[in-house]
């Protein structure tokens, strides 16, 4: 296959913005028109990546690395046109949206329309074993993965909403996230907190559940707001999870330098999106195993 999954983990508030928005929320975040879903532009990852390949991470000697770099990513502006970079980045789509619960802390939730896109992406990598996505017919329905975290006499609670109605069968999917997606410290944690609901109420949840934060700027002499310095800005919360594809189109560099790349690139977090100077945006990628 030429293309693996990679996933975005925030580790601390992420803002992937649109620029001004026109209603209440001065900075709001992308969300995709049709669904409303929030995703990260594949572009803006692959920015970041670029930038963080401008260290020695491929090699000590600079005209090395800087060969290297060109290969996966393109020339730098000035010879933009002499090739093509070798590696595509898909947006990142919301994959888990942490909640507030009243059992558990949070819960990391997600609808069976968020499961069945992403599905279609695992389809196109050499990840198998994928569950079938279930189905949650009544917006009172829930079904949680391992043990009974997130359950108080059968009822679950994220934010203001009380779900009612358990479903018996989790289908495999808190396990196999788990697998694919956290490192084995965190698996347990997050099979505790996995919640899959309604499309509706995942929807919900997405339009009054983000985090939302009013920012000044201070006059440099009074040191008070300055005129027009406040405003709001939407954030996806900590711990928020999306994933896409990261794509090897072989030109200057083969796939096996592609994957191997961006795995080193994807080692560290990586800071994504605005408010890089107010510790926002921090982010821990992850790069399927295997297949290379």
């Amino acid at each position: 296959m030429n293309a693996k999954l990679i996933s975005t983990h925030a580790l601390t508030p992420l803002h992937p913005g649109t620029g001004q928005g026109v209603g209440v929320i001065d900075l709001p975040i992308a969300r995709e028109v049709s669904t409303g879903l929030p995703y990260l532009p594949g572009s803006s990852l692959k920015g970041v990546l670029r930038d963080e390949a401008r260290k020695p991470v491929f090699s000590e000697n600079k005209q090395e690395n800087t060969k290297m770099r060109h290969a996966i990513f393109g020339p730098d502006t000035q010879n933009a046109s002499d090739h093509a970079g070798s590696v595509q980045f898909t947006d990142q789509r919301l994959l888990l949206f942490p909640v507030r619960s009243l059992r558990g802390t949070f819960a990391w939730v997600t609808s069976p329309l968020v499961l069945r896109r992403f599905a279609r992406d695992v389809a196109s990598t050499d990840l198998t074993g994928l569950p079938a996505v279930p189905k949650i017919e009544k917006v009172e329905e829930y079904i949680v993965s391992s043990g009974r975290t997130l359950v108080d006499n059968d009822k679950i609670y994220l934010e203001d909403l009380d779900l009612t109605e358990p479903r018996s069968t989790e289908n495999g999917w808190g396990q196999w996230l788990a697998d694919n997606l956290f490192d084995e410290a965190w698996r347990h944690t997050f099979q505790e907190r996995f919640c899959i609901v309604h499309d509706d109420i995942l929807s919900f949840l997405l339009q009054t559940a983000t985090e939302v934060v009013a920012r000044i700027r201070l006059d440099k002499d009074s040191k008070t707001v300055a005129k027009g310095g406040l405003w709001y800005e939407e954030a996806l919360p900590a711990e928020t999870i999306l994933a896409g594809l990261v794509i090897a189109t072989p030109i200057e560099a083969s796939k096996e330098q592609v994957f191997s790349a961006i795995k080193t690139l994807a080692a560290q977090p990586v800071q994504v999106g605005g408010n890089a100077t107010v510790g926002r945006g921090i982010c821990q990628l992850r790069v399927e195993e295997g297949g290379d």
